[in-house]
């Protein structure tokens, strides 16, 4: 990781501080953060089993990001810059950092316009529930964005957003063709050409319920080779609730339940379908939970002309389904879907420490084929949290899978490895470096 820039980081450079200088002109707060993320991962069939005889993989990646908001009585702004790199990926003494890793997180600002309602506009995290449809993925050290702007409405515990995006690879002055590859591989539900949503949220007593729906564009891509974008677009729907329900102090109920219609290719209709159930009960120190989540699934991947396989489209899926993440993470996609019967327990350690034990058991929603057991595996995950400091915090995780026979099938991998684990080791540091009003 080195912090030498380029022409287009210098110029990020210039944002930030014509931002400071804005800022510092009648402001009535600004505030910089910092956030340091320095990881170790130790990968021995993260994501993917790992076949016998291949060595497992150890590298340290850390974010480094900068955060400057800007607030007064009707008006505020937000902007972060971060780097994220591994460490070692520039050579010591190099002049540049060539590894283009520096980028602007979130930019955005936000106006007061009165009677409750407000807006948001700007490149921005979108997070809404339990971060199923819409989270902003804090995990992955890069995160996760959308270019975006927001009408917001917000009184006595009822919440309305509403929002859309239009996206292109650049300026474009003869057509509106949005190329969603990368380097050859299309990045499916992630770069979306267009989208609108609504969000609706209400608060009572004892239950909470939030309704969601939003329609995604997506660019018709050339069907002999699946990636030239061509005129003409396919719109997907996913639709549902979220409901949270606190019959008392220590126990909490969880529900999601979700649609997914529209087209997923011009020829290829798009009918799925997501539930999921969480019940927590902390009567003390310790937190005890019990869920299961299906996610409907295809078993010929569309081709009699319909997918019925569920995707999670901008959720923090790391979040569910395991920390493996061998599910909606980047993979399984237009698959046979997943049931996860799971089991939790977080308890105190220490007075500043907790340990999270989690087991997961897998199988698909959908049969593999004939004479295949649709049991895919079993995965314990355990997670240590130690605050340092009120603004540092260590955390240790391990994770192990016990892979069935068709799991293997599953993932093509017919030599893999008995063991499947990977760990880790990360340190969060989120400090505040300013915090300054005009004096009155």
């Amino acid at each position: 990781m080195r912090y030498f820039f380029s022409n287009t980081q210098m110029k990020h450079i210039y944002i930030l501080l014509l931002f400071i200088g804005f800022s510092q002109i009648n402001a009535q707060e600004l505030r910089i953060d910092a956030d340091f993320r320095p990881r170790a991962e130790v990968s021995n069939g993260f994501g993917r089993l790992i076949p016998d005889g291949v060595d497992s993989g150890l590298f340290i990646q850390q974010r480094s990001r900068l955060k400057f908001g800007y607030t007064q009585e009707k008006f505020s702004a937000y902007m972060s810059v971060q780097d994220v790199s591994v460490w070692g990926d520039t050579p010591q003494i190099s002049a540049t950092d060539g590894n283009n890793s520096l980028s602007v997180a979130q930019a955005w600002i936000s106006f007061d316009l009165g009677s409750n309602w407000s807006t948001k506009i700007g490149r921005q995290a979108i997070s809404y529930d339990d971060q199923r449809i819409f989270g902003g993925l804090d995990w992955a050290l890069q995160g996760r964005f959308h270019d975006a702007a927001l009408v917001k409405y917000s009184k006595d515990g009822l919440s309305i957003d509403i929002g859309g995006a239009f996206n292109q690879n650049g300026v474009t002055r003869e057509n509106t063709l949005f190329d969603p590859n990368n380097d050859g591989n299309v990045r499916a539900v992630f770069d979306y050409k267009g989208m609108a949503f609504a969000r609706l949220h209400k608060d009572w007593e004892k239950i909470s319920a939030s309704f969601l729906v939003t329609n995604n564009s997506y660019q018709n891509l050339d069907s002999t080779d699946g990636q030239t974008p061509i005129d003409g677009n396919v719109h997907r729907q996913t639709f549902g609730a979220h409901l949270v329900a606190k019959p008392s102090k220590a126990f909490t109920i969880a529900a999601n339940l979700y649609a997914q219609t529209g087209k997923f290719t011009q020829d290829v209709d798009l009918s799925a379908y997501n539930g999921l159930i969480d019940l927590t009960y902390k009567p003390k120190n310790t937190l005890f939970g019990i869920g299961f989540e299906t996610l409907s699934g295809d078993e010929n991947g569309g081709s009699d002309g319909k997918i019925e396989s569920f995707f999670p489209i901008f959720g923090t899926n790391h979040k569910f389904n395991g920390f493996l993440d061998y599910f909606y993470v980047g993979n399984h996609a237009n698959n046979i879907g997943l049931n996860d019967l799971n089991a939790k327990v977080v308890f105190k350690t220490g007075r500043k420490s907790s340990l999270l034990i989690k087991g997961h058991y897998f199988s698909g929603a959908e049969s593999l084929g004939t004479g295949i057991d649709d049991y895919l595996g079993t995965e314990i995950d355990l997670v240590f949290t130690q605050k340092l400091l009120p603004f540092a915090t260590l955390k240790l995780g391990y994770s192990h899978m016990f892979q069935s026979d068709s799991l293997e099938i599953l993932q093509n991998v017919s030599n893999a490895s008995v063991t499947q684990n990977w760990g880790w080791a990360m340190v969060v540091v989120k400090p505040n470096l300013l915090k300054w009003s005009p004096k009155n």
